[in-house]
């Protein structure tokens, strides 16, 4: 429907009413839809391989990468949660692993509080660099609650709207270690709606969730480009974002992204 909407908005309206019937409306929607190459969904040595060459051949340095890829989750969440007649509480619980998706989690706390979200931080497993102690600073002076301490189901439950997942990226292979099973166990247990940032956390990257990690996220914000495990989402909004692959690169992949629209640093996939 949207697709044909698309098509009548191109198409001079009055000649579709006129000389066209519901069923030619049809018949050219599938037309142009089957033309459309389909974007590509990239396997874990394939992301890994696109991330390597935007840092090596391209000259990103993983800073300027954490910071597009956090804002551009900030504007989805913004996007989809953040309007006046959104009946989602703004006080958000951001759960941020020790890897770069934990970083993209933290510049994505940093920009919620700049949207006027109400932002917490469940970060329990620090690195030790430069690039994510300051960004754990960055968050502090600005008010954000950055804890250790694993947050209850019940506080959870009773205090956030929303909960921002940047614990694992698509380098994670199960099973989740011992140390994040409680967190784990609370994901898997809360209702209140989870937005998961690249991968929902404890899934196989390829294949999906997995029996001791079964997050159902509300959102999915995949970045670069879509990942396998994409596919198994069920009933979930799905964004696209990080606005900053280069046509070469896309080409190399096949991988055939969407437009982004104006100046937006998202796509709405689904």
């Amino acid at each position: 429907m949207v697709l044909l909407n698309c098509i009548k908005n191109i198409v001079a309206p009055r000649y579709f009413s006129q000389h066209c019937n519901p069923n030619t409306h049809k018949t050219l929607a599938r037309t142009i839809a089957t033309s459309i190459p389909k974007m590509k969904y990239l396997n874990q040595h394939e992301a890994i391989s696109v991330d390597e060459e935007l840092f090596n051949e391209y000259k990103f340095s993983v800073d300027q990468l954490m910071e597009l890829a956090g804002l551009s989750c900030a504007h989805v969440i913004n996007d989809c949660y953040g309007s006046p007649q959104s009946t989602v509480k703004r006080k958000v619980l951001v759960c941020c692993g020790p890897g770069n998706n934990g970083g993209d989690g933290l510049v994505a706390a940093r920009h919620l509080k700049l949207m006027n979200f109400d932002a917490h931080v469940y970060y329990p497993k620090r690195t030790e660099k430069d690039l994510f102690i300051n960004l754990q600073h960055q968050c502090e002076s600005m008010g954000i609650t950055v804890s250790k301490d694993c947050p209850t189901l019940e506080w959870v439950e009773g205090e956030f709207g929303l909960i921002v997942d940047a614990l694992f990226g698509f380098s994670f292979k199960p099973p989740v270690r011992e140390s994040f099973a409680p967190i784990m166990d609370v994901l898997n247990k809360s209702k209140v709606p989870i937005v998961s940032v690249d991968i929902p956390s404890g899934w196989h990257v390829e294949e999906g969730p997995q029996d001791e990690c079964n997050i159902q996220p509300d959102c999915l914000i995949s970045l670069t480009a879509p990942k396998l495990c994409a596919k198994k989402l069920t009933n979930a909004k799905h964004y696209l974002g990080g606005r900053f692959v280069p046509p070469k690169l896309q080409d190399k992949y096949a991988i055939e992204l969407p437009t982004y629209e104006g100046n937006n640093l998202f796509v709405k996939l689904s």
